[in-house]
């Protein structure tokens, strides 16, 4: 997969005038010590996050509510790919799709899955509450029983704002208007 950035832990100052956001991202090996100093209720969501648009942050400002804490992982280039998003996805490379997202007030950490699904690091981090947008039933959730079984909760977020990464590049690719 390469080297992301990766953040540079709790207590980390960054130099004046550089961006304090690289802290927010964490390898997912790193992900157990990191969660120790983070508040609970976590919440946990997932996805591609290729480009991000008005319904993303709407979703991950409403999921950030839900808890004290917003775990984001992102699927990897090759997880993404194994999607079937469509040719040449993801558009961004999983080091800038890292850095977006850990630049987002609501995030509070950012890490990456390799697997098709992130049911490891749910099983992993064990968060409160597990978040998907509104096109997932909250039974159909990877992970949805397990955060049940430990007494968690899971939410589908209903669309506030109808965007799609995929809609988006097709207007751009001048496909649709």
């Amino acid at each position: 997969m390469g080297n992301p950035p990766v953040g540079h832990g709790p207590g980390f100052t960054a130099p004046a005038g550089a961006p304090a956001f690289p802290a927010k991202i964490c390898p997912p090996g790193d992900l157990a010590g990191r969660l120790r100093g983070i508040a609970r209720p976590l919440v946990f969501t997932n996805g591609v996050f290729d480009i991000v648009h008005r319904g993303h942050v709407t979703c991950l400002a409403q999921a950030r509510s839900l808890g004290a804490s917003l775990l984001v992982a992102l699927n990897s280039d090759a997880s993404a790919r194994r999607l079937g998003t469509g040719a040449g996805r993801p558009v961004n490379p999983l080091e800038d799709r890292l850095a977006v997202a850990a630049a987002l007030e609501s995030v509070t950490l950012v890490t990456w899955f390799e697997e098709d699904t992130p049911l490891a690091l749910i099983v992993a981090t064990r968060p409160d509450v597990l978040v998907k947008g509104g096109d997932w039933k909250e039974d159909a959730i990877v992970g949805a029983a397990e955060v049940r079984g430990w007494g968690g909760t899971v939410r589908s977020i209903p669309f506030t704002h109808e965007r799609s990464t995929t809609a988006l590049l097709s207007r751009i690719r001048g496909k649709t208007s």
